[in-house]
């Protein structure tokens, strides 16, 4: 007999902007990234009271709202006084997890200031190279540079975790990464993103996930879920789930929706409601780590579940 667990979930990855700002050059025709294709869903803004409406109704306590690629030319803090400027419900956009240029030579003045921060739980680094010029929006320089290794040492010191946007193309590096910094806790988004649907690309996203288990300091987020499954249905999702619960474990596993992103692929409250149905074959236990628990004790959000 299956139970679905309806208890709070927390979201672990939203975002928000205000394109009227103009600190989001990706959003705009000219700087669109290419790997996303046409953008023109997203061109609008997205502030708490849009996530509010969209999420009504689906038992989201709280939530994780995650950097946007705020223009690099400008002061990545801003995105953080800008956030905190945000009227909201409590537990919306309840944590932060920020941009900083690791490599810098101000990185350690940069984190040090967002640890200080009681809403600031980490920093997202962006790595996703692929070999297909189309699909990438790295280049390998990030994950070999000393100086950004140097940075990533820094975020332990200042209660900071590391969140990484990439592909299973650099799943091993990851795995190193987390070995040379074991008591810093990473949390992978999207699955670590398999676009490669083919065998070779399956097989890619399986060895990698099996890669970064190993280390007991990597987690990864289960968001955007509807964008690697082969249908809208709580069976394809679970296709997705799977293979990460496999190598992960429900305790190093947690789910957000990626939202305003996701939209493309379904509503924000249906698409939570069919990872319910998706998980509801597991015990009750790890359903609910998945959709509260796990986020609640990395984020320091024990409060709203």
């Amino acid at each position: 007999m299956t139970v679905i667990y309806d208890g709070p979930a927390i979201d672990g990855h939203h975002h928000l902007w205000d394109l009227a700002m103009g600190r989001h050059p990706w959003l705009t025709p000219q700087g669109a990234v290419t790997a996303l294709g046409d953008l023109a869903y997203l061109r609008r803004d997205y502030l708490p009271a849009d996530l509010e409406a969209d999420a009504a109704g689906a038992g989201v306590a709280a939530t994780i709202v995650v950097e946007a690629l705020w223009d690099p030319a400008r002061d990545p803090y801003e995105e953080v006084g800008w956030l905190d400027g945000l009227e909201r419900r409590p537990g919306i956009a309840a944590r932060y997890v920020a941009r900083a240029d690791l490599a810098a030579p101000g990185a350690a003045d940069a984190v040090a200031r967002l640890g200080r921060h009681p809403r600031v739980a980490g920093v997202r680094q962006t790595i996703r190279w692929h070999p297909d010029p189309s699909r990438r929006w790295a280049d390998r320089a990030p994950m070999e540079d000393p100086a950004w290794q140097r940075g990533v040492g820094l975020l332990r010191e200042h209660g900071l975790l590391l969140e990484l946007l990439m592909y299973p193309w650099q799943a091993q590096a990851v795995a190193d990464l987390a070995r040379a910094h074991p008591d810093l806790p990473i949390v992978v988004n999207h699955c670590s993103s398999p676009i490669d649907r083919d065998e070779a690309g399956i097989a890619r996203w399986l060895t990698g996930l099996a890669a970064m288990a190993q280390a007991p300091n990597v987690h990864l987020k289960l968001s955007n879920l509807p964008s690697y499954a082969a249908a809208p249905t709580a069976a394809a999702i679970r296709d997705v789930i799977d293979p990460c619960l496999a190598a992960f474990g429900p305790a190093r596993c947690l789910w957000g929706s990626d939202y305003p992103v996701a939209r493309k692929a379904l509503p924000y409250a249906g698409t939570l409601r069919l990872v319910r149905e998706a998980l509801a074959d597991l015990p009750m236990a790890a359903q609910r780590a998945i959709l509260c628990g796990t986020a609640a004790r990395l984020y320091g959000l024990e409060a709203f579940v």
